[in-house]
């Protein structure tokens, strides 16, 4: 088997990047030599490469659906939003600077030639490539600069299908008009659909699935049931609810919960470190985004920030910043990651984020922090309270002074003070004996005496059960002859063109 497919969304978090991991997964386990590729991603959670590079992670999940290691080859163009109105630019896993909407246009030829440079260097090493679109093909007033999706369909001759999330109400409408508003040429590659989150019986569905193909000359591939069971590395920050649980917590081994609050930044970078603690029985994790959700937790956790800054202001003129420090005051644990624990500190000096100089952190470590242009890029591995320890960095920000004991062995990249904790390791959490010795000690630092961590939490062995339940359904419930088909010869011929239409970008 020799070939590509594109897997777009009628919207963001349709079910693209899960589909793509299950598709992946699927052929990987067939023995087919298979890869994922994102020309174009928007995402603030992201991942470390072997090589240093960045790379969005739901292309690193993605990657280890097919046994790979993550690769700047798989997402060549990432964009970290700092605000509403600009990103940080990422060009084969390297930061480029800010752009805007309108300047990043002015990239559009450049960053072309490195997309196709990518797909193409792909598809010479490995037999099938899986790649995923971004946001919606039908944002055309988006086309002519669209790398991600037609664009890279057209430029890539890539059979295309189209994922609609059917939870959201609608999807037959959202798939019949993400075909009629393309141009012709772009309806051209169009092959089919998929159907994803669906519930009931799917005979009640049926006829409009037919009434579907007779309208677009198109078929529904796949019906994809839902599974409140998928929940592990989300990537898309819609997925990180306000005021929401974290996974489907299961029942304590002691006779108590350890209850995790985990603010909700509004530019939160790498949400899914928490996904470890919600794997972990008994531990209850949900995002919060006012003081008065902090009042009963017995564990309070700053996240990472894309605007570390920005941030911190939003602590404070929401109150959060008061209602964590009056949870440290009271001996309650708090936990600080990446621009989390750079927040806990007594001074952090950006010139490069948000340019505001110097301002006054929280001054729960007695911690400094200068912002470098220069980002640190790394997997390192050390050890932490006894135990060994991997995980990742991606940060301008640098400890320049710490007064604190450390929490992890490498200066500067962890410290503690009485019941607060703060580290600059994304996936610290995810190390199993590490994760364990810190819930016990935390837990009796905040009086939950009838909490019992569990001895055989595996959190590497959860996100592998979840990979293999997404090849599961994509075997179960599409179409997989038609796939291959798809992937091994292209788009049928013949398919019809469905008015309007647009007119060529």
């Amino acid at each position: 088997m020799r070939g590509a497919l594109l897997v777009a969304g009628t919207t963001s978090d349709a079910g693209k990047s899960v589909l793509v991991a299950g598709i992946c997964r699927w052929l990987h386990r067939q023995g087919v030599s298979v890869a994922p590729f994102k020309a174009q991603n928007m995402s603030n959670n992201s991942a470390v490469t072997l090589d240093g590079g960045e790379i969005g992670r739901a292309q690193a999940l993605q990657a280890a659906a097919c046994g790979l290691e993550p690769s700047v080859a798989f997402n060549p163009v990432l964009l970290k939003p700092g605000s509403d109105r600009t990103s940080q630019l990422v060009v084969n896993g390297r930061a480029r600077g800010q752009v805007s909407a309108t300047s990043y246009h002015r990239h559009r030829t450049e960053l072309a030639a490195v997309v196709a440079d990518g797909l193409a260097a792909l598809r010479t090493r490995f037999d099938v490539v899986v790649c995923e679109g971004a946001g919606s093909p039908a944002e055309i007033n988006l086309r002519a600069t669209d790398l991600a999706n037609m664009g890279l369909a057209r430029a890539g001759d890539l059979p295309t299908i189209v994922v609609g999330d059917i939870d959201r109400g609608g999807v037959l409408a959202h798939l019949f008009g993400t075909v009629a508003v393309l141009s012709a040429a772009d309806q051209a590659l169009v092959a089919g659909f998929v159907v994803n989150k669906f519930r009931g019986d799917q005979d009640l569905l049926a006829p409009g699935l037919e009434q579907l193909r007779a309208l677009t000359g198109r078929p529904t591939l796949g019906v994809v049931p839902f599974t409140d069971a998928l929940w592990i590395d989300a990537e898309d920050s819609l997925s990180t609810v306000a005021d929401g649980t974290v996974g489907r917590p299961a029942p304590p081994h002691g006779s108590s919960w350890l209850r995790v609050a985990v603010v909700r930044l509004p530019r939160v970078s790498n949400a899914t470190d928490v996904e470890a603690l919600a794997c972990e029985p008994g531990v209850a994790v949900r995002w919060v985004t006012e003081p008065s959700r902090l009042l009963d937790a017995d564990v309070v956790v700053l996240p990472g920030s894309k605007s570390t800054v920005d941030d911190l202001g939003w602590l404070r003129r929401t109150g959060m910043a008061g209602a964590v420090l009056a949870h440290a005051a009271a001996g309650k644990p708090v936990l600080g990651v990446c621009g989390g624990y750079q927040m806990l500190g007594r001074r952090i000096v950006d010139g490069v984020e948000s340019g505001a100089g110097e301002v006054a952190g929280l001054g729960l470590l007695d911690l400094d922090v200068v912002f470098e242009t220069e980002k640190v890029l790394a997997r390192p591995s050390g050890v932490a309270m006894g135990e060994p320890v991997r995980g990742y960095e991606i940060h301008h920000g640098r400890v320049v002074r710490s007064g604190d004991p450390v929490l992890l062995e490498q200066p500067g990249e962890g410290s503690r003070r009485g019941s607060v904790h703060g580290t600059h390791w994304h996936g610290l959490l995810a190390n199993d004996a590490f994760r364990r010795a810190w819930l016990t000690e935390v837990a009796a630092t905040a009086g939950c005496t009838g909490f019992v961590v569990a001895p055989d939490t595996d959190v590497a062995a959860e996100r592998e059960a979840q990979l293999d339940l997404l090849g599961d359904l994509v075997e179960a419930h599409l179409d997989t002859a038609a796939l291959v088909a798809l992937i091994e010869h292209g788009v049928p011929r013949g398919l019809p063109f469905v008015p309007p239409g647009s007119p060529e970008p």
